[in-house]
């Protein structure tokens, strides 16, 4: 019955061990779970079994999780969390250049006061400097700034 019980808390920690590092890496919840039991593990086989058996114990219980943990970095699992593409796109992009103050256009929505205006077969989306425009009402480009365009009837 010792040994059954030595050998649950070993491998039960153990494998709390090798799910923190496949399944759930970094909570570390789940890993210091493993190391506790893996420790409880090694006191009960001092306390039970004599200092040979209890050495080599802590021993085996060492190199398996040192091997779990080979095998979770060796699995590839890491790669499924690692960013592995670049953004490249930016806030601030060249959406709005060509785009003039006083440059007309024509609403494609109401503007409340955000909408759609269409720009030289191009649709951009601003903002009416003073509240509802209706939908296609010629407009005058009054301000661009901060990436928005702000328009006039």
């Amino acid at each position: 019955m010792d040994w059954l019980i030595l050998f649950s808390l070993i491998v039960f920690g153990a494998l709390l061990v090798l799910m923190e590092v496949i399944f759930v890496p970094g909570t570390t919840v789940v890993g210091a779970f493993g190391l506790i039991f893996t420790g409880m593990g090694i006191y009960y086989a001092f306390l039970n079994f004599s200092a040979n058996v209890a050495y080599t114990v802590t021993t085996l219980t060492i190199l398996l999780n040192i091997g779990f943990l080979v095998y979770g970095f060796k699995s590839g699992v890491w790669d499924r969390f690692a960013l592995k593409q670049t953004i490249i796109n930016r806030t601030f992009d060249d959406r709005l250049v060509g785009l003039e103050i006083g440059q007309k256009g024509k609403t494609i929505s109401d503007f409340k006061p955000f909408g759609k205006i269409e720009i030289e077969d191009k649709i951009y989306e601003a903002k009416s400097e003073g509240g509802f425009i209706s939908s296609g009402t010629l407009v005058t480009i009054s301000k661009i700034a901060n990436n928005k365009i702000i328009i006039k009837p």
